[in-house]
């Protein structure tokens, strides 16, 4: 078994060797960091092990971190890590790499970067996974993150992997990991959200070309308070809300009690706008939604 490989190491509370806000619009879904931030960590593994893996010469399949249905921001950092290593790959006559996926059965509100160690563990450890272990079996694999702060994510994978008999070679790859235990791992809260402190940051993220959506902003939109919601969903287009809602179902988030306010207006928005579910008209221009019609808060 691989040991861990961290492009960057945490050993500051306070400064960083990568950009905090860039770092922070990334995991609100801002694609072009993702896609800096992978090719720099597939730069970094190939400098670093690129001779093991073609002396190697195992079939590679990279797997982001576990979800659901919605993506973590970690997996948008995976597809631009994938094009970077295929073509080395391919320089050196290599098969391509596979993807794979860890599926993830449950989901929860809190703030997981904002817990220690044991809370972590409380909070995941009950969590159901599940990975093919006929496609894995008796490949490399290549397991990526964004940042390892506790570390109990990659402590799940490891007990995945031997509880699916897959005594594979892995690497286990992350953008930044910690590496001061005296700094609390409330650091990633602070990352987390260095660039973004309510919702109204986000509108220069979901407003270019490239963003892209993931499990934290569909979270963080359907948390936020209501009046602050109201404004912000007035200046998205149908598209953006119609997908945050289809996202939002596809992870169960509109049986939860804590997105049930924001996302019932939502839908009822959509409905309303569109008239029906089921309609398939559309406009040329797509209309920006207006919340003339919200209820006083």
């Amino acid at each position: 078994m691989t040991p861990a490989f961290a492009l960057h190491k945490i050993t500051c509370a306070h400064s960083f060797s990568f950009d905090a806000a860039s770092y922070s619009r990334f995991k609100f879904g801002d694609g072009a960091v993702a896609e800096t931030f992978g090719k720099d960590l597939a730069t970094g593994f190939i400098q670093q092990y690129g001779a093991t893996l073609r002396e190697s010469k195992q079939q590679l399949v990279v797997l982001p971190s576990p979800y659901a249905a919605i993506p973590t921001a970690s997996h948008a950092m995976t597809v631009a890590f994938n094009k970077v290593l295929n073509r080395y790959l391919a320089f050196h006559g290599l098969s391509p790499l596979e993807n794979a996926k860890i599926h993830r059965f449950k989901t929860y509100s809190v703030d997981y970067g904002a817990l220690d160690m044991n809370s972590r563990l409380a909070l995941i450890i009950n969590d159901k996974y599940h990975m093919d272990r006929s496609f894995l079996l008796n490949k490399t694999l290549v397991f990526i993150d964004d940042i390892k702060i506790t570390g109990s994510h990659e402590m799940i994978i490891r007990r995945l992997l031997e509880q699916f008999s897959l005594p594979n070679t892995a690497y286990f790859l992350y953008y930044a990991a910690l590496s001061q235990t005296d700094i609390h791992p409330n650091i990633e809260n602070t990352l987390n959200y260095y660039e973004v402190k309510t919702i109204h940051d986000l509108h220069d993220i979901v407003n270019q070309a490239h963003f892209i959506f993931n499990t934290r902003i569909v979270k963080y939109i359907l948390l936020a308070p209501f009046a602050d919601f109201l404004a912000f969903v007035s200046q998205q287009t149908n598209t953006f809300l119609t997908q945050l809602v289809d996202l939002a179902i596809s992870n169960g988030y509109h049986q939860m009690p804590e997105y049930k306010l924001n996302f019932e207006y939502l839908f009822n928005l959509l409905h309303k706008n569109e008239l029906s579910w089921q309609s398939t008209s559309r406009k040329a221009k797509e209309p920006i939604l207006t919340s003339q019609s919200s209820p006083s808060v």
